[in-house]
């Protein structure tokens, strides 16, 4: 699929305001608060065209609509044009990295997750082998907003029950950079995920942020990159 060149930047907004506010984003705002000079009829005109197209859905109690994973998706593929890190990121994270020593990695690897799950304000997930687990930082995710429903929080606790052995399955099966969103996210629906494997030394390591379906994937995609380039080696 391939959209023109005003749904991509539709859909780019919505996906960043809905990031931004985690509130159903509407045709009203755009018009108004948009970069778009079209009139509100329009915009849901093509709004309407980025539902069927499964890119975006109404939730029940709101005029507005919000990504789905397959719109996130495309959004990566095919709208996100900058993934390099920004200088403050870099900034700090440099630091973190010295760190990670092969004297001891296993502690400096989870000393540089928790970290990284502070700057990003997601969980970070660690595997230094199949049986040795590690994560950080779940707190951030109890506390966005869409997991004030009960729901969402059995859900999502079902998973930490069982991370050992999805963190198990994905050591053997990572091999490079991968999102996982939607249906193919082994941390379940409500989430998205970055995970990419690393060879420090001797030592591989799967390393990954977790956070709520609209994590701000541009960013954390740029922080694995960067991680994953530096680790390496």
């Amino acid at each position: 699929m391939e959209l023109n060149k005003r749904k991509n930047l539709l859909l780019g907004e919505i996906i960043l305001e809905y990031i931004r506010t985690a509130e159903p984003v509407g045709s009203k705002y755009l018009a108004t608060e948009g970069k778009f000079d079209l009139s509100p009829a329009t915009i849901r005109n093509e709004m309407a065209e980025l539902e069927k197209d499964g890119l975006i859905y109404q939730p029940h109690t709101s005029a507005g609509r919000v990504p789905t994973p397959a719109g996130y998706l495309y959004y990566l593929e095919n709208i996100v044009k900058d993934k390099q890190i920004t200088g403050a990121d870099k900034k700090k994270l440099r630091p973190m990295i010295i760190k990670v020593s092969g004297e001891d990695i296993e502690q400096s690897m989870k000393d540089l997750a928790k970290e990284v799950a502070e700057l990003v304000d997601s969980a970070v997930v660690l595997a230094l082998s199949p049986y040795n687990v590690f994560y950080t930082g779940i707190t951030n995710i109890f506390k966005q907003p869409e997991f004030f429903e009960k729901q969402m929080i059995i859900n999502m606790s079902q998973v930490i029950d069982h991370l050992d052995e999805v963190m198990a399955h994905l050591f053997n099966t990572v091999d490079q950079i991968e999102v996982l969103i939607g249906s193919d996210n082994p941390f379940g629906q409500d989430t998205g995920a970055i995970l990419t494997k690393c060879h420090k030394g001797d030592q591989k390591v799967v390393f990954g942020i977790v956070g709520p379906l609209r994590m701000d994937y541009q960013r954390n995609l740029s922080i694995i990159n960067y991680l994953t380039a530096k680790l390496n080696g």
